[in-house]
């Protein structure tokens, strides 16, 4: 059975097979479920009990998964005011709102003034837009010396990667690529 256009489904986890509802009119599209199986079958040695970060959360389906899977914290940010108030339903219904943040605003700016570090990042920004540069030149002051990022690209056009960024993993699904990566400064060994 196919289900609605505005709902999720959680797909491992404490929380597993929970729906999730999201603001399907914005334009709103989750990382689909094959895809979220894979990066977190690629996260399943660092999930549990690390602190996450879901920029451009969109439906906020990465970070809940997380969540569902055993990560202690996930911050989400989103500048829509219909995702961010869904975001904040679907964290109260699953009952995990003390593990969890939304801040409502553009990633960048959250990048540039949280003092929390962490060890997961998803980022799925606007494809075609120049937020996916301006993010990983500023991503490197909040991530913990070990450290998995995710990034979502169309086909073909690869993400340019600021020094201290190596891919540990990428696939493709339709016309989207995906991939694990990780960071470290220049000269220092990767984690």
């Amino acid at each position: 059975m196919r289900r609605p256009l505005g709902r999720l489904r959680i797909i491992g986890g404490e929380y597993r097979s929970r729906l999730i509802d999201f603001d399907a009119e914005a334009g709103v599209r989750p990382t689909p479920d094959r895809v979220r199986q894979t990066v977190f079958d690629w996260l399943s040695p660092v999930v549990d009990g690390s602190t996450v970060l879901d920029l451009f959360a969109g439906s906020g389906a990465l970070g809940l998964e997380a969540l569902s899977r055993g990560a202690a914290h996930a911050t989400f940010a989103e500048t829509g005011g219909k995702q961010a108030e869904a975001i904040r339903a679907a964290i109260t219904k699953l009952g995990c709102v003390e593990r969890s943040d939304v801040m409502r605003g553009d990633g960048i700016s959250l990048l540039r003034a949280t003092p929390r570090r962490f060890e997961i990042v998803f980022i799925d920004p606007p494809y075609e837009s120049a937020l996916l540069v301006a993010t990983l030149a500023n991503l490197p002051q909040v991530l913990k010396e070990m450290n998995r990022i995710y990034l979502e690209w169309p086909k073909g056009k690869p993400p340019e990667l600021p020094a201290g960024y190596a891919m540990l993993k990428e696939k493709a699904a339709g016309q989207v690529s995906y991939g694990l990566f990780t960071y470290a400064p220049p000269g220092d060994p990767q984690p």
